[in-house]
């Protein structure tokens, strides 16, 4: 799920390579520690009018980010994509590493052609794919001097010493996920649920993997959607390190039930019929098979006795040696099997349980000397990092052996960003410091102290070269919109990118507040209040409650958040305050903090912010207890409905694509947290507010997209009856064709717009506003 607010156009093509997210604000570059960028705040002698048409214009107001950064492999450059404003216009940049200048790779008339901007899909869901997912427009050859470029489903093979490219493909259905060998003379790419193999060199391709055209089914090598979304899948197929071999991911949807994606916009309206596993529906039937990368017949690999699992992670140990994870169907058992690939025989080493689910991550890596591997575990109530070893010269003749814990406290690892095993060091991401940042940090592989190495507080997100000598940073904090460095190992940092400066926008300078829950735990949260609040009548200010809420996403960070957080900004500049809490149930805070929801969404989290309001309202007398308002998205909107369902306090509340009954919501989500329907039934009817219809209270706008793949638009319908039966009133946004995240400038000036008014009209502005 993982969505908070539908993204801006500056947002939505940001770069890749984010191992974790938390939601849909992650990209994967960032910035120089320790220089300012656009501060807010401040006044200006030419000062700007905040409007929704800036905010949401295409680039945004602090300007569009570079997408898809690369590391060439030989390590002498970074590339990566920018774009103007409009985002129809862009050129391949990189950055040489010995230098630190930037320069053209690919200019703007080429990259025209070979990596065409978004504007040129015409599928909304594939829009929504390639943005969500952050998918490649380009990939490095192992030499350093080539690139594939995916140009709309056709791939091109280009040459940095000429400029010029030469069509792989030419088929009328779209090649993905192209690989290049690791000798760089061959292409793999998944077509209409196949693998393929072309020679660089040579004319013509070979199909290793025969499901038959007709059967939209068999997956073979190709992502579905619910192992995109839910597990982090990125790609289902690997070549073997000698590039005689690819380990493959087949996925059997046939037994899984559909969801009509209709288009009404036709006259004759077309159905994508999405696959798309409900809780307790059945899930893909899964197997890994390896192949000879010059085709033959398929070996298939058998893990365990258990087949109703999910395999999130597999790969190569060396050559004749497969890794896989399993997970059991109620997330609670993560397996590691090693797997000879030629006989097929496969070994248990390592099991990781866990009292309430096992979180699936990138953090597992196999070391250079091929006997050791990281593994990363919430075993001790925090995620932490360990280091296993097993026998090199037969893999599967015991289980694997803990060496050590690399690091240990009450903080949690957000992912392995790389390791340096020539300086014997490994380095990961971290809330080490301050629970509300994001850090990178490195430990010695032998066990040592721990070393910060960006410096400024606030959230980094990194991305480290494949030696591990440098890194790029995406840094924003509170107050500062993103900036993005390129940085040395124990050197400085060098801007690539910074966000158009703010201060002519004057804008309000938020703060963090705490609250103390019904148990004594300490919530974070920001505070939003409208400028001049301070010398404000008592009660004269509304308070809009926006929390995220869910599982696996924190929301309260020191960070800029973009067009969303503008928005707050901007509602602060219409005489609203703004809080938002982390409640218990959400991510960043350890096992038990995260764990407290587990078989019961919306209690808990409604319990903490409401507690978290009355403490509020208590520390700030400006505040206005009776035009208190609350609104959301996603599990945001969830949480719209679930609090003017469950408290009668909200004069009214905005719920954006929400939930509305966790039976419709997909099976590894829901069932990771909520257990199964036919052992959680009670918990299932109690958490969804369709069945509270009757106890609305506060007037509701609820917001959804007909096209949205993700959250469907059925959950809104069978609300939107829910509440006639129940003879209540309310308004209802449809809009057409758009997905979860509603990206289109004219859908989201009219959404952000039809916000502002529902509250202004159901709640009033402060007074002098």
């Amino acid at each position: 799920m993982y969505t908070f607010l539908p993204r801006t156009g500056a947002e939505s093509e940001t770069p890749t390579h984010v191992k974790r997210i938390l939601a849909v604000l992650a990209v994967l570059p960032a910035l120089l520690a320790g220089t300012g960028g656009a501060q807010t705040g401040h006044g200006s002698s030419d000062q700007q009018t905040l409007t929704i048409e800036e905010i949401f214009r295409p680039g945004g107001l602090t300007g569009r980010l570079p997408q898809t950064f690369a590391w060439s492999p030989d390590n002498s450059k970074l590339s990566f994509v920018q774009r103007d404003a409009s985002g129809e216009h862009g050129a391949l940049w990189y950055v040489d590493t010995a230098t630190g200048e930037k320069s053209i790779l690919v200019s703007e008339d080429k990259l025209a052609t070979l990596a065409p901007p978004l504007s040129k899909m015409k599928s909304e869901r594939e829009k929504e794919r390639v943005q969500r997912y952050s998918v490649a427009a380009y990939e490095w050859a192992p030499d350093s001097k080539h690139l594939v470029f995916d140009s709309v489903g056709q791939l091109w093979y280009y040459s940095l010493a000429n400029g010029t490219a030469v069509a792989l493909t030419s088929s009328s259905e779209p090649s993905e996920d192209p690989k290049f060998s690791p000798d760089g003379k061959r292409l793999a790419f998944v077509r209409h649920h196949n693998l393929f193999v072309h020679a660089i060199d040579a004319q013509g391709e070979r199909q290793l993997t025969q499901s038959p055209h007709d059967d939209e089914n068999i997956l073979n090598g190709e992502v579905d959607w619910v192992y995109a979304e839910e597990l982090g899948v990125r790609s289902n197929y690997f070549w073997s390190p000698n590039g005689k071999q690819i380990v493959f991911l087949q996925m059997n949807e046939a037994r899984v039930p559909t969801y009509p994606l209709t288009n009404l916009m036709e006259t004759h309206p077309p159905v994508d019929a999405e696959k798309y596993p409900k809780a307790g529906d059945p899930n893909p039937e899964v197997k890994l098979g390896v192949v000879d990368a010059n085709g033959g017949k398929v070996k298939w690999i058998a893990l365990g006795k258990d087949s109703d699992v999910y395999i999130p992670r597999f790969g190569w140990v060396r050559d004749g040696i497969i890794y896989a994870q399993v997970l059991n169907r109620a997330q609670d058992k993560l397996d590691l099997y090693l797997v000879e690939a030629g006989s097929g025989r496969s070994r248990r080493v390592l099991e990781e349980t866990s009292p309430n689910w096992v979180p699936v991550s990138d953090d597992f890596q196999i070391l250079k000397s091929a006997d050791r591997f990281l593994w990363s575990s919430w075993r001790d109530g925090y995620t932490h990092l360990y280091v296993y070893s097993f026998d090199k010269g037969n893999p599967l003749a015991a289980d694997a052996k803990l060496e050590r814990q690399l690091e240990k406290g009450e903080y949690e690892v957000f992912g392995v960003e790389g390791v340096d095993e020539a300086a014997g060091l490994v380095y990961f991401v971290a809330n080490r410091d301050q629970v509300l940042d994001r850090q990178l940090y490195s430990v010695p592989l032998g066990g040592g102290e721990v070393h910060r190495l960006t410096r400024a507080d606030g959230t980094h997100t990194v991305s480290l070269s494949p030696n591990g000598k440098a890194y790029v940073d995406r840094f924003s904090d509170l107050t500062t919109p993103a900036n993005i460095s390129f940085c040395k190992m124990g050197s400085d940092c060098r801007f690539i990118w910074h966000s158009q400066s703010l201060d002519a926008y004057n804008l309000v300078v938020p703060k963090f507040v705490e609250f103390k829950a019904e148990d004594g735990t300490l919530l974070h949260g920001t505070l939003y209040l409208p400028p001049n609040a301070t010398n404000a009548a008592p009660g004269s200010v509304p308070l809009l409650m926006n929390p995220y809420g869910g599982p696996g996403a924190q929301e309260v960070t020191n960070s800029f958040g973009g067009g969303g957080t503008l928005f707050t900004h901007l509602l602060a500049q219409h005489g609203f305050a703004t809080l938002v809490v982390d409640n218990r149930g959400m991510a960043g805070r350890g096992q038990k903090f995260t764990a407290v929801l587990r078989h019961h969404f919306g209690d808990t989290e409604l319990k903490d912010q409401l507690a978290a309001l009355d403490q509020a309202l208590q520390a700030y007398p400006v505040l206005d207890r009776n035009r208190l308002g609350w609104w959301g998205w996603s599990y945001g909107g969830y949480m719209t409905l679930y609090a003017l369902t469950h408290s009668d306090r909200f004069r009214a509340g905005v719920a954006g694509a929400p939930v509305t009954n966790w039976l419709n919501y997909d099976s590894i989500y829901t069932e990771r947290y909520m257990g199964l329907p036919k052992d959680n039934a009670e918990g299932y009817r109690a958490s969804s507010p369709v069945h509270n219809a009757a106890d609305l209270k506060g007037r509701l706008l609820l917001v959804h997209g007909t096209g949205d793949d993700n959250v469907h638009f059925q959950n809104s319908v069978q609300m939107v009856q829910a509440l006639i039966d129940a003879g209540k009133q309310f308004d209802f946004m449809i809009y057409p064709g758009k997905t979860h995240g509603i990206s289109a400038p004219a859908d989201q000036m009219h959404l952000y717009h039809l916000v502002l008014d529902h509250f202004e009209r159901n709640l009033g502005r402060a007074a002098g506003q």
